[in-house]
C-alpha cells in the first residue's frame, strides 16, 4: 500500500512538472512572439525583412531612374553658329511644331558650321533688323533665312524637345566684334568707324547709294573705311567718329564763347 501511493506521488509529481515546463516554454514564446511584433511596430522579423527588402529595391530603382535622367538632360545642349550661303542643309516641320534640320551635306556649311541631321532649329535670323525669331512653322522660318544675303544665324538644340511656341524674340549678337567665317572674310571690304560693323555683302560696297547707313548704328556711308581683313582694321580712316566731332566743336565754340566775352 505504502508502495503503491509512492509510486502515485511521484507520477503526479512528474505530471505536474512536465505541465510547469510546457506553460513555460508556451509563455515564453508567446512572449517572444510578443516583443518582436512590439519591437517592429505589430510586423513580425520575416514580415519586417520582406518589407525593407522591397523598400531597398524600389529606393535603387529611383536612383537609377535619376542617373538616367540626368545623363539624358546633360546630353542636350544649344549652341548658335552662323552659316554661309549656300548654306548646305534640308529642313523639315516637326509634328508639334517647330523646325528641325533633316539632312546635312557633307562637306557643306552646314557641316562644316557643325550643324548635324535631328537638331532642333530654335531660332534663325529675321527678314530685317538685328533679330532672331523662333523657328515655329517650316514655310515662315525658310522665307526669313531666303531674305538674308550672304550668311544666317543659328540657334539650335540638341539632345532635346523645346516647345519653340514658348519662345520670345531675342536680339541677334552685335556684330562688332564678332569672328567672321571664310566666306565673309573672302568678301569683307569696308567697316563702320563709328561701332566696327563689318560690311560683307555680295553687292560692292561702291555701288551702294550715298543714303546707305550701317544696319547696326546707321552712321551715313562717309563713316565706312576700307577693311584690312590680315590685321582686322580700317585702312586710313577718314573721320573721328561722330560723337568725337561733336564734342571737338562744341569744345572749340565754348573756347570761343570764352574769348570773345573774355576780351569785353
Amino acid at each position: 500500500m505504502s508502495a503503491s501511493l509512492s509510486s502515485s506521488a511521484l507520477a503526479s509529481s512528474s505530471l505536474s512538472k512536465r505541465s510547469l515546463a510546457n506553460a513555460s516554454s508556451s509563455s515564453q514564446s508567446s512572449l517572444l512572439s510578443t516583443t518582436t511584433k512590439s519591437a517592429f511596430y505589430g510586423i513580425s522579423l520575416p514580415e519586417k525583412r520582406s518589407w525593407a527588402s522591397t523598400s531597398y529595391n524600389r529606393i535603387m530603382k529611383r536612383r537609377e531612374g535619376l542617373k538616367v535622367s540626368a545623363k539624358t538632360a546633360g546630353a542636350a545642349k544649344t549652341f548658335e553658329v552662323e552659316v554661309d550661303k549656300p548654306l548646305g542643309l534640308t529642313l523639315g516641320q516637326k509634328p508639334n511644331g517647330g523646325v528641325v534640320i533633316t539632312a546635312v551635306d557633307s562637306g557643306g556649311n552646314a557641316a562644316k558650321a557643325g550643324l548635324r541631321s535631328g537638331d532642333q532649329v530654335l531660332y534663325t535670323s529675321s527678314f530685317f533688323g538685328d533679330e532672331l525669331w523662333p523657328a515655329d512653322k517650316l514655310g515662315f522660318t525658310k522665307t526669313a533665312i531666303q531674305a538674308k544675303p550672304d550668311s544666317v544665324y543659328f540657334v539650335v538644340n540638341r539632345g532635346a524637345e523645346v516647345d519653340v511656341k514658348r519662345l520670345p524674340k531675342r536680339p541677334a549678337p552685335p556684330r562688332f566684334g564678332r569672328a567672321l567665317t571664310e566666306a565673309q572674310k573672302a568678301k569683307a571690304t569696308h567697316i563702320c568707324l563709328d561701332c566696327g560693323y563689318i560690311y560683307t555683302l555680295s553687292k560692292p560696297f561702291d555701288d551702294q547709294p550715298d543714303t546707305y547707313g550701317c544696319p547696326q548704328c546707321n552712321a551715313p556711308k562717309k563713316r565706312f573705311a576700307r577693311y584690312d581683313v590680315k590685321t582686322g582694321k580700317a585702312v586710313g580712316g577718314t573721320l573721328p567718329p561722330i560723337s568725337v566731332l561733336v564734342a571737338l566743336v562744341a569744345g572749340i565754340a565754348g573756347v570761343g564763347a570764352l574769348l570773345v566775352y573774355g576780351l569785353q
